[in-house]
């Protein structure tokens, strides 16, 4: 964060606080290897997540006139148009019980990303406020693209595509 970008706003206690959360999201970044890049004229950053399954490109947000913070974790594929009504089935049955974040699909271009956020509104966003954020997100899209791929690309209805994601990480929790 430069002096120019705290003097674009206002000096109310709601704009510093959200850029000093830039400014800790930032070092976070950093600091945890991330190697982040800052989106030009914006108060986000993005970034690679390497999982099992595939490479995620990740957006951190901080919006900075409503004191939030937002995580995006975007699936490596566009969904083909035919089946997209099945994968937005198929992201429905992998939404339902998710404790943090959730999936979203993008009808018009077949995006598929996981969303996680917190608003820190009147109080510091922390490090470990934004790991328990980008943490969950990755995890969770690496979980669950397999079966959106398959449900993509290879045929399986989204009930099929459910049950191994969840069954497979049923027995190895077991």
């Amino acid at each position: 964060m430069t002096p120019e970008d705290a003097h674009s706003f206002e000096s109310s206690p709601q704009h510093l606080n959200s850029l000093r959360a830039f400014d800790v999201l930032g070092r976070f970044l950093d600091e945890d290897g991330w190697y982040p890049r800052r989106v030009k004229e914006k108060y986000s950053y993005s970034m690679i997540y390497s999982g099992r399954h595939g490479d995620l490109r990740c957006f951190a947000i901080i919006r900075v006139n409503e004191e939030e913070f937002i995580f995006y974790a975007i699936a490596p594929i566009k969904v083909p148009e035919e089946v997209r009504p099945a994968v937005a089935e198929y992201l429905t049955r992998a939404n339902y019980g998710l404790r943090i974040g959730n999936f979203e699909l993008d009808f018009t271009d077949g995006e598929v990303r996981y969303k996680s956020s917190l608003g820190f509104a009147g109080q510091e966003l922390t490090v470990d406020l934004i790991s328990n954020a980008i943490y969950p997100a990755v995890h969770t899209m690496d979980r669950y693209l397999p079966g959106l791929l398959r449900v993509s690309y290879g045929g399986a209805t989204p009930f099929e595509a459910i049950e191994e994601v969840e069954g497979y990480m049923q027995d190895k929790e077991e």
